[in-house]
């Protein structure tokens, strides 16, 4: 009586990529031209001066400086970059 019972398909066994959201680069960090910043949907946090957005609204240094977040009140949450003397 050696026999496999009835394999079942499963329907559900599907999932999408995570997409790797967030912050990358915190603040005080010291990062080059070019590094991504943050990675969002939508603008939660907004460029601020040597940031640059993609079309995605990825943040990205557009100068080699130190990392700076500031929270501005009702004008939102900014990220920018502080270049190196």
């Amino acid at each position: 009586m050696a026999h496999k019972k009835a394999g079942g398909s499963s329907r559900n066994g599907r999932d999408s990529q995570s997409q790797r959201l967030g912050v990358k680069r915190f603040g005080g960090q010291l990062v080059t031209g070019g590094s991504i910043l943050v990675r969002q949907r939508g603008t939660p946090i907004k460029p601020g001066k040597n940031v640059g957005r993609g079309k995605d609204d990825t943040l990205f240094a557009l100068t080699d400086g130190h990392v700076l977040f500031q929270d501005r009140g009702r004008l939102g949450r900014f990220v920018s970059i502080v270049p190196v003397r």
